[in-house]
């Protein structure tokens, strides 16, 4: 091959991101149907070689040995066989030189064709490979073009688009601002590799994390929890793996600067830390902070489906004072959804006065629910234990627990549920 060729297929891998074998095997099938153009048909087989030392590719069209001939396109006499090979045998794969001087018009027209298909192809295969096992990863992308509905970034020479409902609500973009995006899948389409990006995925607020704080990149704090309302609010749940390591101080840092710097890469988003607890009981309390919570009720330990092949979600009751429920709730609600989706349990708010007829009602509902499976004086063991089992008598027994006075808000001191709790079924959420 000549080097002018050579470079040619180094100039457009560099600019393609193809291998250079993958230009070859472009241009072999476009040299192979310019020869069917002029002079062959579709059912030939055409080989094409590029030899050392050689300015032009070889031609070579490929024939089966036969007996006797009914096809002549893919089939060849022994006898003419061993005109081109003399020891050829029956079965055997001949190769026949058939390389014309020159090509016409149109298929020089089809060869050039075929060579941008399949360069297309090349590439859009090449950008698959590169991000497919790239998926929930953090990835740093340019914006390129701004409209309405949506933005177009550029992330590693690949154009991509961030649809408006992945963006967060109130973000300005301009042209060649450099933003972080979460990759959430790599789908291969006909119109080649389509890459789900997002600015509101809960996971972005997780791997930032991971990206600004050593703690939780290393593993020594974990990342058990996130909740989620894009551009507004965040809440966290975090765990240390080291019983040395605070994992509220570490996720912060040193006058907020780490938690801060999260917090501007999404848009100033406010992103709320809590210590991860496996009592359920704790968990909804610290998950309502900043109010401060009186008492809570698991209704239901664990999901099940009832009788009817209805799904019962996890259920809790929540007490507050009146002073506190309006924080509890949050503006639009946002407090308790945000609650809600970090727990896992569907959260009931009375004040705390409701508290004495709530459980009246359990009383009275007592014959009706399914019996208790097990009695326990310890509030943790009885919010937690069998959640897995999915069965309606162990899921809809409730727990309480009476929050004490706490010297930090939404934290409670001492959790003690009452004694002689009655079973209840599902009459209890309409209490």
């Amino acid at each position: 091959m000549r080097a002018s060729f050579l470079a040619a297929i180094n100039q457009i891998c560099s600019e393609k991101n193809v291998s250079a074998e993958q230009v070859i095997e472009a241009v072999k099938q476009a040299i192979a149907t310019a020869y069917r153009k002029d002079y062959g048909n579709k059912e030939q087989e055409i080989r094409v070689d590029f030899e050392e030392g050689k300015d032009m590719p070889t031609i070579l069209l490929v024939k089966e040995v036969v007996e006797e001939v009914e096809n002549d396109n893919f089939e060849i006499s022994l006898a003419d066989a061993r005109k081109v090979k003399p020891d050829a045998e029956v079965a055997d794969e001949i190769a026949i030189d058939v390389t014309p001087l020159e090509y016409g018009r149109i298929a020089t027209q089809a060869a050039k064709q075929v060579i941008l298909q399949k360069l297309q192809e090349a590439e859009k295969q090449s950008l698959y490979e590169m991000f497919k096992d790239r998926e929930e990863e953090l990835l740093t992308a340019t914006v390129t073009k701004v409209d309405p509905n949506w933005v177009t970034l550029e992330i590693e020479g690949m154009t991509v688009s961030l649809p408006w409902r992945e963006q967060i609500p109130g973000e300005h973009y301009y042209t060649g601002k450099r933003i972080r995006v979460y990759l959430d899948t790599v789908e291969l389409t006909g119109k080649g590799p389509q890459l789900k990006i997002s600015r509101t995925h809960p996971n972005l607020v997780k791997k930032l994390l991971e990206l600004e704080i050593p703690e939780v990149r290393n593993g020594d704090v974990e990342t058990k929890a996130i909740a989620r309302d894009a551009g507004f609010r965040s809440k966290v749940a975090v765990k240390s793996n080291d019983p040395r390591i605070d994992p509220i101080g570490a996720c912060v840092g040193q006058k907020g600067v780490r938690i801060q710097a999260v917090m501007e890469e999404i848009n100033g988003e406010r992103v709320d830390m809590i210590e991860w607890s496996e009592d359920p009981i704790k968990l909804i309390s610290l998950a309502l902070q900043p109010a401060a919570i009186s008492a809570v009720i698991i209704v239901n330990a664990g999901e099940y489906f009832d009788d009817q092949g209805r799904r019962v979600k996890k259920r809790a009751a929540v007490f507050v004072e009146e002073a506190q429920r309006p924080m509890a709730i949050g503006k639009k609600g946002q407090n308790i959804r945000l609650a809600t989706e970090l727990t896992g349990y569907e959260l009931d708010m009375y004040n705390y006065e409701e508290l004495p007829a709530f459980k009246a009602k359990l009383a009275e509902l007592r014959g009706e629910g399914p019996a208790p499976v097990m009695e326990t004086t310890d509030a943790s063991a009885a919010a937690t234990s069998d959640a897995g089992s999915g069965g309606s008598e162990t899921s809809a027994s409730p727990t309480e627990a009476t929050i004490e006075p706490s010297t930090e808000p939404g934290v409670p001191d001492a959790i003690t549920p009452d004694e002689g709790q009655p079973a209840v079924g599902e009459g209890a959420r309409a209490a």
